[in-house]
Order: structure tokens, then sequence, then C-alpha cells
């Protein structure tokens, strides 16, 4: 027995293209990084450079003849070169709020550390390369390139001026060294704004998918409580009118409001199951069959019963889909209801046919209703209507006919097996 949620699922299906569980996942995964991580891309950088470059300071190795031999600085010189290893490293705990100053820092304390150590073998300033890519990551890509090549710039034109002797393949490799460093760290930030794009995508997209259902829902709410309510309405006016003269009447009308009510109710609580639920129906729910249009022929009767007759015409051979079915039933539905507050009408015609691959449905009645298609409080009846024609590949058609009368026209390909466009 299909429930009220089958047509808000097929809805969804052809817009899952973003729930695959794996990327779900891979999208997910920077919203539980806890403090820990944030800790610990803050601080590691930090402790690494720290402990690479202090100590190397006190085992400084340079080249005598053929052989390394370990170097005794003085000790102004190894004063400073404590300096400049430590600052490098302190520095890049202001990386995350200060990227583009860090990065300009750190670069003049590697420039004074390669100008202090030219002669010997040693660590890389690894401070420079976390500053780069911590500035390039951080959207201060303009001050890492300004101060990468001001700093290259500045430290050869000074190591010439002061006489050091620069080794090319040295050179050569710090120069790969940053260049490689600076490839990374824009390979992470084209990753990030990938990753960004992707997110602020998936996350419109569901945005405009919860707007739709609301739509459909909000619709779906419309023409139940319109049909209903008016129902009630005009039983009621009955009711008050035959009280004292005819009892039998009135309580008969009393009869049709508690029925209308009952039915009201019931789709109500599964369209708002449909609203509480995640995914699906809710389970405490009632599940009341999906109208279709095996059920014409009890609204018809439902609405003759409060004054114009309705002539059914259904001349389907082949069902449709459950979704179609929907459409068509609501669709009637609402032109009836129309008809009761609005027309005047003594007879109503409701013929349904499929032609050439298309079900055509056509409200007509005799009525004297408005001029202009306008045949409910503000025109939301129509529109409702046409949207739901329209979410099916169909078109609806609502005016007047010559001669009198209003007349609903709605048509529906076949093709379209209930899947929402």
């Amino acid at each position: 027995m299909p429930s009220p949620g089958e047509f808000f699922d097929n809805a969804r299906r052809s817009h899952d293209w973003h729930s695959d569980p794996w990327l779900e996942h891979y999208l997910e995964r920077p919203r539980h990084r806890g403090k820990f991580s944030k800790a610990a891309r803050l601080w590691l950088p930090v402790i690494v450079s720290f402990l690479v470059q202090v100590p190397a300071v006190f085992f400084v190795w340079r080249v005598a003849g053929r052989h390394p031999v370990l170097a005794h600085l003085a000790l102004p010189q190894l004063t400073l070169g404590l300096l400049i290893a430590a600052v490098g490293p302190l520095a890049l705990i202001a990386a995350r709020r200060f990227p583009g100053p860090v990065v300009a820092f750190v670069t003049v304390a590697a420039s004074a550390d390669l100008l202090l150590h030219f002669g010997s073998d040693g660590p890389p300033y690894i401070a420079l390369a976390f500053a780069l890519v911590s500035a390039i990551v951080r959207g201060a890509r303009i001050w890492a390139w300004i101060a990468v090549s001001v700093g290259g710039v500045a430290t050869l034109g000074l190591g010439l001026l002061i006489g050091v002797t620069w080794q090319p393949v040295r050179m050569v490799g710090v120069t790969l060294g940053v260049l490689l460093v600076m490839g990374i760290g824009e390979g992470i930030r084209s990753r990030r704004e990938r990753f960004a794009e992707i997110s602020a995508r998936i996350a419109r997209r569901k945005q405009s998918e919860v707007q739709a259902e609301r739509v459909r829902i909000a619709r779906e709410l419309h023409d139940v409580l319109a049909h209903s309510l008016s129902q009630i309405n005009v039983q009621a006016g009955v009711g008050l009118h035959l009280m004292d003269k005819q009892p039998q009447k009135a309580a008969e009308a009393l009869a049709s409001i508690k029925e209308s009510s009952k039915t009201a109710l019931d789709e109500v609580r599964a369209v708002l199951g449909v609203l509480r639920a995640e995914g699906g129906a809710d389970p405490s729910a009632p599940l009341v069959p999906e109208p279709d249009l095996a059920r014409l022929a009890a609204l018809a009767a439902s609405v003759s019963a409060q004054g114009p007759r309705v002539d059914v015409r259904n001349q389907v051979v082949s069902p449709p889909s459950a979704a179609i079915q929907l459409a068509l039933y609501r669709i009637a539905q609402e032109s009836l209801t129309n008809v009761l507050r609005h027309a005047s009408a003594s007879s109503v015609t409701l013929t349904l046919t499929e032609t050439d691959g298309v079900y055509e449905l056509a409200v007509q009645d005799d009525g004297v209703g408005p001029t202009a298609p306008k045949h409910d409080s503000g025109g939301r009846g129509v529109l409702g209507m046409r949207e739901r024609a329209e979410l099916l590949g169909g078109t609806l058609e609502a005016g007047p006919v010559p001669g009198g009368g209003f007349r609903v026209l709605a048509q529906i390909p076949v093709s379209k097996t209930g899947e929402v466009q």
C-alpha cells in the first residue's frame, strides 16, 4: 500500500548525486577536527623548527681541506646564531593570525642565518618553509612571493657587498627547495578552495531541495484543507438552515461534516509525518493510502452531496504511475473545491482521457464564475494546480468558456513516470 511519503521520496531520488557516503565523509572531516588537532597544527611547526635549528647552532661543520671539521664559534657569533635560530620558530606562533607579516619576518631571519653560516653545512632554515606554506594557504600569497623575491635578491646583494663566496650548487638547491615548498602551499590552497566550492555548491543544492520539499508539502496541505474545509463550511450552512425545519437533513449534514473532518485529519497527519521525519514518513503517522484515480468517484459523490451534480467520465484504460495519479486527483479535487466555493454551478463534468501518450483531465462547470482565471481566492489554487502539472512535464490551462462556466484542462505526458523535473 503506497504511503504519502513515496511522492516525496521519488522527488529526492533525482537529486541524490551528493549523497555518496564517501563524499559525505570527505566533506564532513574538517568539521570533526577537535581542539587537539588545531593545537597540533599550531605547535607542531614551532616545535619541529626549534628542535632542528637551535641544536644545530652548537654543531657547525666547516670544510677544512677535504674533510669537514667541527667549528668553534666565538661567543658573540654563537649568541647571534641562537637568536636567529630561535626567532623564526617562535614567530610561527602568530602565523595563524598574521600570516603575511610572519612570513616576511621569518624570511629576514632565514636570510640572516644564510649570511651568518654561509661557509658551513647544516640543516636548512625550515621555519621559512612552514611560514611560506602557512601564508599561501591562509590567503597571504602576495606576502609570500614578495618576501621570497625581495629576501633572495637582498641576500645575494648583501653577500656580494661583504665578500661572501656563494657555492652555486648550494644556491641552486636553496632556490629549488623554496620553489618546491611554495608549490606545495599552492597545491594545498587550491585543494582547499575546491573543497570550499564543492561544500558551498552542495549546501546550496540541499537548501534548494529543502525549499522545494516545503513547497510540495504546502501544496499538499493546501489541497487537503481547502477541499475539506470547503465541504465542512457548506454542510455547516446547510445544517444551520435546516436545523428547525428538517432536523433529519441537518443530522445528515453533521454526519458529513464529521466524515470530512476525519478524512482531512488523517491526510494532514500523514503529510506532517513526512515533514517531521528524516528521509521518510513518520512511523507514528497513520498509513493512509495515497489518493489515486480510483477515488475520483468518491470525490465526485462528496461534492454532489453538497449541490452540483458531478459527472465523472474516466476513459483511462492503463493506470498511470502513482505520482501522476496523485497529481490528477489533486487537480480534480482543487477544481471541484473551487466550483463549490465560487461557481454557483448546477452540474460539473469531469473527463479523464489518454491520447497520444498524454493524460488529459478536463473539469468544466456551468456556473457563473469569474470571467478571468481567478477561480479561487488570490489565484493560489490555480497556481498550485499548474505547478503540479509542470513538475511532471505537463501543462494546465484554466479560464472561462464561451456560453458560461469555467474549465480547467490539465495535460501530463505518460513518459514522465513520477520523476519531478
